[in-house]
């Protein structure tokens, strides 16, 4: 027990105080644990470690008892341009103004008995970050240096009931944390229902609570089925940044929901596939579009239905294949796919937050260090991805269009012990 606290608590700790993190499939996570990031995520079906707890709760009814930490290491590289503008604000902006985060994570599975598994997860959610030293938005009024900070961080403990041979139920009880700071666009405050509260207001903190349920079933030797379902967390408001987002400050987490199955092909091949559903524009602040014309009718940001960043639902497709190379090896590679989450008449305010990446590749692998320890590692490539604006700035701002510009490299590390 002393062994296991003193792995597990400075990473309880240091996910508690994550404050950064870039995300991919809009700003979730493309893979919760190392091993399923080394499938691009397909994990719905497929229960490799105790963070299948941010995926399919179920998947605790068919692992070992074991503890998991990790980490990953985010590498994204997110730039704007504006072109056509008759205000001056023509250029290339570099949004890179950090280039490296670290994502740490924590997990463990206990079987009390046959049917019964019990297991906490603390992981990063999802997030998004940007500094643009040089202020995209400065022909509009704005000084300083802009840019937007959001981390999503959830505690999950868990409960996993298997009511059957072969079929498992699990819920876990999501415990949010976020944090967010915006700087660098204040000169928007016109715009505004409470402009003091718009931006350069330092860290802000919210809280809330939400739930997700998971249940997975082995249909036979070779196909496994799962499915999961995440709630809506409505979250305290953003007290710092009442007069940027919708409803004075607030900012929830969308629901969440898929499906997956895995087959074994061969003793040694499985083959994964996942279909996730993330509703977006559920969230005002984040689904309500940009549009001068809303403001004008009263829908100033901070206010009931006030501005947002446009961003619609997403599907995301997950495609993994592991192969146990021998009984010490097992290699794993992935593909994903979303939608584009960001229209193309939405670039202008999401040069803050450009989470335009919709391609996927992983490679991964986990080396059995003996029967009961192990070591894991991934990496995944965002592909680099580009929208256009079309009609993206309004004319009262000089017209033109603002385009969006994303990659990212993806480093994961983990070890697990069984106990």
């Amino acid at each position: 027990m002393q062994k296991f606290i003193g792995v597990a608590l400075p990473v309880v700790l240091l996910s508690g105080i994550a404050q950064h993190v870039s995300a991919t499939t809009g700003y979730f996570m493309h893979g919760y644990g190392v091993k399923a990031q080394g499938q691009a995520g397909a994990s719905i079906a497929a229960f490799n470690d105790a963070l299948t707890i941010a995926s399919n709760p179920s998947g605790l009814s068919w692992i070992d008892s074991r503890v998991d930490v990790g980490a990953t290491l985010f590498n994204p590289k997110r730039s704007a341009e504006i072109e056509g503008n008759l205000a001056g604000a023509n250029g290339q902006y570099s949004g890179n103004g950090r280039e490296y985060f670290v994502l740490p994570e924590f997990a463990i599975n206990k079987k009390v008995n046959g049917s019964v598994a019990l297991g906490l997860a603390i992981y990063g959610n999802g997030g998004m970050n940007t500094t643009y030293k040089r202020n995209p938005y400065a022909a509009f009024g704005n000084t300083g240096e802009a840019g937007v900070d959001l981390s999503q961080v959830f505690v999950s403990p868990t409960v996993a009931w298997r009511y059957s041979e072969n079929q498992s139920i699990g819920i876990a009880t999501n415990f949010l944390y976020q944090r967010f700071e915006a700087k660098g666009i204040s000169g928007f405050a016109p715009f505004s229902n409470d402009g003091k509260n718009l931006s350069n207001k330092g860290k802000d903190s919210a809280t809330g609570i939400g739930v997700r349920v998971g249940w997975s079933a082995k249909l036979n030797d070779v196909v496994t089925v799962g499915a999961n379902y995440a709630s809506k967390i409505d979250a305290d408001k953003f007290d710092k940044y009442r007069g940027l987002f919708a409803e004075s400050g607030d900012f929830d987490v969308p629901e969440s929901y898929g499906i997956g199955a895995s087959f074994r092909l061969t003793p040694a091949l499985t083959v994964l596939a996942d279909v996730q559903r993330i509703n977006y524009s559920d969230v005002d602040s984040v689904g309500n579009p940009f549009s001068l014309a809303s403001v004008m009718q009263g829908n100033t940001f901070g206010s009931e239905k006030g501005q947002g960043f446009g961003w619609k639902d997403i599907n995301v497709y997950k495609l993994g294949a592991s192969y146990q190379v021998n009984p010490q090896l097992t290699m794993r590679a992935g593909y994903s796919h979303n939608d584009q989450p960001i229209p193309q008449d939405q670039t202008f305010l999401n040069i803050l937050a450009p989470g335009v990446i919709k391609d996927h590749v992983s490679l991964g692998a986990t080396w059995d260090i003996d029967r009961a320890q192990e070591l894991s590692v991934a990496y995944t490539y965002g592909l680099k991805e580009t929208v256009k604006g079309n009609q993206s700035i309004p004319t009262a701002f000089g017209g033109g269009e603002a385009n969006l510009e994303m990659d990212q490299h993806i480093l994961g590390i983990s070890y697990g012990v069984k106990f």
